[in-house]
């Protein structure tokens, strides 16, 4: 186990490597800096915005150059300041990490806990009325473009007026609610953009469980236990289940870092505050330091998710040895 993780955690390094390094390039290569909105302040003098270039480096367009300059500090856990924050930059990632974390593991949750019993029930009653409303669900959550569900259900809230718009609290009421209605409140945000979140990913998984599942059913053990006379409730949740599902698993990593992706553009239309919405505010203002950190954390993230799921499936087949 423990030769696993260091040989995970070091084949990690040549990915974070390589992602950031890509990212610089496109920041550096493409025109113009942050210093260019200064420039147009009066109020700011010209002496500062050359100090700034000189202590960042925006003055080269070496990408190489302004790489190292980046990575020799970062690798002793100076990620530098926000230029548009003015603060610590993993200051701010701390404040919006939870946020994330909060709508892609309720996304998981949605997705996965709706798809695998959805999945499992179409197969079991398979070319039956239960399969066809999956095989709907599945076509609606694979063509919908997640921007435009997102718009939707934007538009949805604004006309009903049953979930709120924008934002992860109610800004006015926070100071006076009771810790239960904070939580409340809470859920109550999370609603809309978990949904668009994990509607997309359960739609892949649940036709994935279908097909795993229809397979397992029709394998010789399955047909042997019910020739012994076990009921199909115990066949399937003792005997398939835990055979269809495993390959299941091994999209874990996947279904993370496709969430992380759908994130930044749920957070950015529902203004929920989380990394995806800070790497969008990075962005539009070429803040370097800030959206270096972001794409950071958001590798790291990545990297274990994919390390779960590994352990996930040497937990449920014990047959998979972490070698």
């Amino acid at each position: 186990m423990k030769t696993f993780l260091i040989r995970r955690l070091l084949a990690a390094i040549p990915l974070i490597i390589v992602v950031t390094f890509i990212t610089k390039a496109m920041l550096v290569l493409s025109p113009g800096n942050y210093l260019d909105n200064l420039r147009l302040n009066p109020g700011i003098s010209r002496e500062y915005i050359e100090r700034m270039q000189q202590v960042y480096h925006l003055d080269s367009n070496n990408v190489f150059e302004r790489y190292w300059h980046w990575l020799w500090p970062a690798l002793r856990g100076d990620f530098g300041y926000s230029f548009l924050k003015d603060a610590p930059v993993w200051s701010l990632i701390g404040e919006r990490v939870f946020n994330t974390l909060l709508l892609t593991g309720s996304a998981l949750v949605f997705s996965w806990g709706l798809a695998i019993p959805l999945g499992v029930l179409a197969a079991v009653y398979h070319n039956r009325w239960v399969d066809r409303l999956s095989g709907l669900v599945s076509f609606f959550g694979l063509s919908i473009p997640s921007v435009f569900f997102s718009l939707l259900m934007v538009l949805f809230a604004a006309r009903t007026g049953w979930f709120p718009v924008g934002g992860i609290h109610n800004q006015v009421m926070w100071g006076v609610m009771t810790p239960w209605e904070k939580i409340v409140d809470t859920l109550h945000h999370l609603v809309l953009p978990t949904i668009v979140l994990g509607t997309i990913g359960m739609a892949q998984y649940m036709r994935q469980m279908r097909s795993e599942m229809v397979e397992t059913l029709s394998q010789d053990f399955i047909r042997t236990a019910r020739a012994k006379g076990l009921s199909l409730r115990r066949v399937v949740l003792r005997h398939a289940l835990g055979n269809a599902i495993n390959p299941l698993v091994t999209l874990f990593g996947f279904s993370l870092a496709t969430l992380l992706a759908g994130a930044l553009l749920t957070e950015y239309v529902f203004g929920w505050p989380g990394l995806g919405l800070l790497t969008f505010e990075a962005l539009e203002n070429k803040d370097e330091p800030l959206v270096m950190a972001t794409v950071t954390m958001l590798v790291i993230m990545l990297v274990i998710g994919n390390l779960i799921a590994d352990l996930l499936l040497a937990i449920i087949d014990p047959r998979i040895r972490l070698e």
